[in-house]
């Protein structure tokens, strides 16, 4: 029935069209007009693509340091033959950097260097721009550890006896950080849950005069990122216990990891990433992300990254894997926010 259907109706549309020339003309006039934009749209599309970028490219850091920004942006330069401007925005915790990212033309001409630092935001101070709805994801630059460093006056020489010491020591062994909710703060806190055991915590507003004290004795524990720890460890100012990463890094292979040293499952990193605007063109978005993926296989940009204390990214590295990458991070310090009950002042 749907067969004889079907054919009555197209022989009603043929003699419908066939007695009125002016309506058959207007059919084919409009089926003209759709095909001609969608090869209109294909066409823009893809010169849009081959032509990014055609004017200079801006990249926005907010809270943190700026390295990894330069270092791409000078590759994306000599690359493309446009030149990649770096612009520190570090108010606001780094909200003035994502607002002025996230309302920028989602064109690919400005990204925003991202950091463990928004996805810890994301949770303890969400507001209206969401690191994953309102951002594309591009790709995933560099890694680098916190070392859980503690001044050579403490009596303990591995992870499972800080533990014991500072189960021992209820509420009298401090930590400090860069300040409440950054990133060497909720190390701390993970530690604290999952070692089940009672460490005061001292913010500071920066990282510096926070790890001075630990150098100096007055404060006995930190977990300051790898870039300004380790200098301190090799010369011996700190005793490393252990790196917060999953493996062991090859920036410091001597050290074990602190999950493999007395608390399994432990991870925390810090990372950098480009995204840009919520919907850039994803053919612009990949290839910026096949740019960065170029640029990690080089010999001579992983030794600059190591030289700055960072490990370039994996192979995995495709803009929905490093969309799932954030996704796992807000989600991770959502549940460790819920667990400690950590706040931000």
């Amino acid at each position: 029935m749907a067969r004889i259907n079907s054919r009555r109706m197209m022989g009603e549309t043929h003699r419908s069209t066939s007695r009125n020339p002016r309506r058959w003309i207007a059919l084919r006039s409009t089926h003209s007009t759709i095909l001609l934009g969608s090869l209109f749209i294909a066409c823009a599309a893809h010169a849009q693509v081959t032509e990014f970028p055609a004017k200079p490219i801006r990249i926005i850091v907010g809270p943190g340091p700026d390295i990894v920004a330069r270092m791409f942006g000078q590759r994306f330069t000599e690359a493309w033959g446009h030149q990649t401007i770096v612009e520190q925005r570090p108010g606001g915790g780094g909200t003035i950097a994502t607002e002025m990212v996230a309302k920028a033309p989602a064109d690919g001409y400005t990204l925003l260097l991202s950091s463990a630092a928004y996805t810890i935001n994301a949770v303890l101070q969400p507001g209206p721009i969401d690191l994953v709805r309102d951002f594309a994801s591009i790709a995933l630059c560099a890694t680098s550890p916190f070392i859980l460093s503690v001044h050579p006056s403490v009596p303990a020489k591995s992870v499972k006896e800080l533990i014991a010491l500072a189960k021992a020591r209820p509420g009298q062994l401090v930590y400090s950080s860069s300040g409440n909710g950054t990133p060497p703060h909720l190390a701390g806190e993970m530690f604290k849950s999952m070692a089940k055991v009672d460490i005061l915590h001292v913010p500071y507003k920066f990282a510096t005069p926070a790890l001075i004290d630990v150098v100096s004795g007055q404060v006995q524990i930190m977990w300051p990122i790898m870039s300004i720890s380790l200098p301190q460890v090799q010369s011996g100012k700190l005793r490393g216990l252990g790196v917060s990463t999953r493996e062991r890094t090859k920036l410091a292979p001597q050290l074990p990891t602190i999950a493999e040293s007395g608390l399994p499952g432990y991870e925390i990193i810090g990372w950098n990433g480009l995204i840009a605007p919520a919907k850039t063109p994803a053919a612009v978005v990949n290839k910026i992300n096949a740019e960065v993926n170029r640029h990690l296989k080089s010999p001579e940009l992983v030794q600059r990254l190591g030289q700055s204390s960072y490990d370039p990214a994996g192979d995995k590295n495709s803009p929905e894997q490093f969309t799932e990458f954030v996704r796992a991070e807000i989600a991770k310090f959502a549940k460790l926010v819920k667990e400690t009950g950590t706040k931000v002042d």
